[in-house]
């Protein structure tokens, strides 16, 4: 990944105030605690949501809380929900997520993988019945953490045509693999978190927000007309990357989240912001373990040299660094552990209002 910039951003929003992340975690786990999550299940899912926000996916962080606790209390989510699992065969298995959060299904998922594969080589889950599970990356850093390499696919509610359609059909649902890195200080794990649009929906809704205007490529409105209006981008549909290619993957992924689960499919997810009725989303979870080739110390030293190739390729000009996949967020993290998380002050306002609702106090700030 090569870039003059550490990361894409819609137009700056200056009125910020940070958290330390250990005070984001213990707000929003308080939060979902008392909204009548599990405290294992509420630690799971505040991870989740805190690990974006360190990474620097903050659409994808603890400012879903308030979309999925108006969930919860409209009865479309499920908080006391622990998820199922049935084993298949030895290197198969299938979740029930039974309409719960979708993060402790998404652990499950992964941690079931893991074990498989240990044993085995290989382990797949399919999770059926669930909900959004934020980020991928978290799930992918999941295997990463236990040396194996992963894929992990969801789908998601419409918001994005097919080739030469102007209807939402399916998700702007994240195509997400990764692998342990090097033996070099210097190399990273390989973590590839991507959407098959443009952009993710999710920073749209961060950008309404936050009052920001988005790029004008991302989304077109209603009348199909580009639009740097994020109110009128969600009016209307994403924009696919690559064109056909990218409407392709979106649909590779309801084939093997939605179609193989027995879930939603086919444009019928409901979104984390639908008030209406159960999210029925599916997820692919997939561990391998990287030494079945070879010894893990081979596999790494051959990342590491993967590692270096990339990064020090020939740069193109106006090009002052290139990133591994990963580098990026995993930098912004290291920096964000120290400084704390950047919030816009609107969206510290609506977590406290939350947190009002539900009699708890504000969230701490270190500025």
């Amino acid at each position: 990944m090569a870039t003059t910039t550490r990361t894409t951003t819609t137009t700056a929003n200056t009125n910020l105030v940070r958290v330390n992340h250990s005070d984001a975690k213990t707000f929003a786990t308080a939060l979902l605690m008392a909204s009548g999550v599990s405290a294992k299940n509420a630690e799971l899912t505040a991870s989740g949501l805190v690990q974006a926000d360190l990474r620097g996916v903050e659409s994808h962080g603890i400012l879903r809380l308030p979309s999925y606790l108006s969930r919860v209390r409209n009865g479309v989510l499920d908080p006391v929900a622990e998820p199922e699992l049935k084993q298949i065969t030895p290197v198969v298995a299938q979740i029930d997520a039974r309409n719960g959060f979708g993060f402790p299904a998404a652990h499950l998922g992964m941690d079931t993988a893991i074990k498989m594969a240990d044993v085995y080589g290989i382990g797949m889950v399919s999770v059926k019945h669930s909900n959004h599970f934020g980020m991928s990356a978290w799930i992918v850093k999941q295997a990463v953490d236990a040396n194996m390499m992963s894929l992990v696919f969801t789908n998601s509610s419409p918001a994005l045509p097919v080739w030469g359609s102007k209807e939402k059909i399916i998700g702007v649902s994240p195509i997400a693999c990764g692998a342990p890195g090097g033996k070099g200080e210097e190399s990273k794990p390989f973590i590839l978190d991507m959407a098959p649009s443009v952009a993710a929906r999710g920073k749209v809704y961060k950008a309404l927000r936050r009052g920001e205007k988005i790029p004008t490529d991302w989304a077109l409105d209603g009348e199909g007309k580009q639009t740097d209006d994020p109110a009128k981008a969600l009016e209307g549909v994403m924009l696919p990357m690559g064109g056909p290619k990218g409407s392709a993957l979106a649909i590779m992924m309801d084939v093997f989240s939605g179609v193989l689960s027995g879930s939603a499919f086919a444009g019928g997810v409901t979104g984390p912001y639908d008030m209406s009725k159960p999210g029925d989303v599916g997820h692919f979870f997939v561990a391998i373990k990287p030494d079945l080739f070879m010894s893990l110390d081979e596999f790494r030293e051959r990342m590491d040299v993967l590692y270096q190739k990339v990064v020090n390729a020939e740069k193109m000009h106006g090009v002052d660094r290139i990133y591994f996949p990963g580098e990026i967020e995993q930098l912004n993290e290291e920096q964000r552990l120290k400084d704390g998380i950047p919030y816009a002050k609107e969206e510290i306002d609506a977590l406290n209002a939350e947190a009002e609702k539900l009699g708890l106090g504000k969230i701490p700030l270190t500025e």
